[in-house]
């Protein structure tokens, strides 16, 4: 097609598909957090590598921020940190809230957006669906750390490809 516009034909995914694929790893990573024992979580790793209790932090400083941003403009705060008592039920709670976070917003991004670059958290560029692809990345690498630990502890993690 010679033409820039955006017409159905050109058009792979549609940002509803797209809110469905991401929401699908979410609950993945959601089931991931709940397998784990609460003192795992918060304490063990493996090879010098973050506690997935700071991983699952870090996708929550991401996630319901970044596409609040990109629905509204304002600049967003990364924050890596949440204060959660070592209680894996709080984080869960997070998690839940930021999953609603991103609905909400979803549905305020205009598809004609995902083309547009943006300077996601004041720092990086990129265009809106790049940013969301690495939202999504992401949270698939550290599901993947997560996944290791579940097997070095001797837990079966759920299986990947039920989202």
């Amino acid at each position: 097609m010679e033409s820039t516009t955006n017409t159905l034909l050109e058009q792979v995914i549609t940002p509803s598909e797209l809110l469905a694929h991401w929401q699908g790893h979410r609950g993945l990573t959601r089931r991931t957090i709940e397998a784990f024992p609460e003192e795992a979580f918060f304490n063990y790793s493996i090879g010098g590598m973050r506690t997935f209790a700071d991983m699952v932090m870090e996708l929550l400083g991401i996630a319901g921020p970044g596409i609040k941003e990109i629905a509204t403009g304002e600049i967003q705060e990364l924050i890596e940190e949440v204060d959660h008592g070592n209680k894996k039920a709080k984080i869960l709670e997070l998690w839940d809230e930021a999953t609603n976070e991103i609905n909400t917003y979803w549905a305020k991004i205009k598809p004609e957006q995902f083309q547009q670059n943006i300077k996601i958290f004041g720092q990086y560029e990129g265009t809106v669906w790049s940013s969301i692809f690495y939202f999504i990345d992401n949270e698939i690498h550290h599901r993947g750390q997560g996944y290791v630990y579940l097997r070095a502890l001797g837990i079966e993690p759920p299986f990947f490809y039920e989202r």
